[in-house]
């Protein structure tokens, strides 16, 4: 029997011709497998959400993933949405139940983009639903006409807290990364505390110190993770996280 942690990912659920879908980004489960060194679980989102626990009692870690859909402004008390603004109510039920039982056990939970909005918001913060409206702030979304390497190639640095979690990893004040989002981090959640920001001041990675091993980042390291020393320890720290919680539980 393989000895690897076991990750669960929530899915989105999407409309694929006349029948929805439970999907999630195979880039994500490709970096658990090569960096992370874990087993990725799909964990189907429905609404209303399946009871976390059941799900819980089996993994020995978390991971949020990005998406195309946008969280619900109701969540965080936001502004009214806008017509064309992509929801996904399954997903913002399943994701938001998973997590706070998650924090409950103090399982390892790796946030990316949506899913560190979802840690954000779970945990009382809240969210720019257009960060480039807001007035000094930079437009963080892609280039929809850019082939994809450009739209997650390197887009901005972001500036590391000295002597946080993400300094040590990069073994540097800052870091370049990907941006691909539209909602940003406006008061970020109390318990957690900024471990990047980029040159607007927007709230770019955040972690909780009161749990074994909770990262939120705004951008993407899974991508080309085998290839980018910075994302990879980002996943390997994880991995690293999710081992010992997996010690833990079989000397318990």
């Amino acid at each position: 029997m393989d000895p690897s942690p076991w990750v669960g990912l929530p899915t989105d659920s999407l409309q694929l011709g006349h029948h929805r879908f439970a999907m999630a980004g195979e880039k994500y489960v490709q970096a658990l497998v090569q960096a992370a060194g874990v087993v990725p679980v799909l964990l189907p989102s429905l609404h209303p959400a399946l009871p976390a626990s059941p799900w819980l009692d089996r993994l020995q870690g978390l991971l949020l993933t990005g998406a195309v859909s946008n969280i619900d402004p109701r969540h965080y008390d936001g502004p009214p949405s806008w017509p064309g603004n992509p929801h996904d109510p399954a997903r913002d039920a399943n994701a938001f139940a998973l997590l706070q039982a998650a924090l409950a056990r103090d399982l390892p939970v790796l946030a990316i983009c949506r899913g560190f909005q979802e840690l954000n918001v779970a945990l009382g913060g809240s969210l720019h639903p257009r960060v480039q409206r807001v007035p000094g702030m930079l437009d963080h979304r892609e280039d929809p006409a850019a082939t994809v390497d450009v739209q997650y190639g390197p887009a901005h640095a972001v500036v590391l807290t000295p002597c946080g979690w993400l300094a040590g990893w990069a073994g540097a004040e800052t870091a370049r990364v990907n941006s691909v989002h539209g909602q940003g981090i406006a008061r970020l959640a109390p318990g957690l505390q900024v471990e990047a920001r980029s040159p607007d001041g927007l709230v770019e990675a955040a972690r909780s110190p009161t749990h074994r091993f909770v990262l939120g980042v705004q951008w993407h390291p899974e991508w080309r993770v085998a290839s980018d020393a910075f994302y990879h320890s980002i996943f390997r720290a994880f991995g690293d996280a999710c081992r010992r919680y997996s010690s833990t539980a079989e000397r318990s």
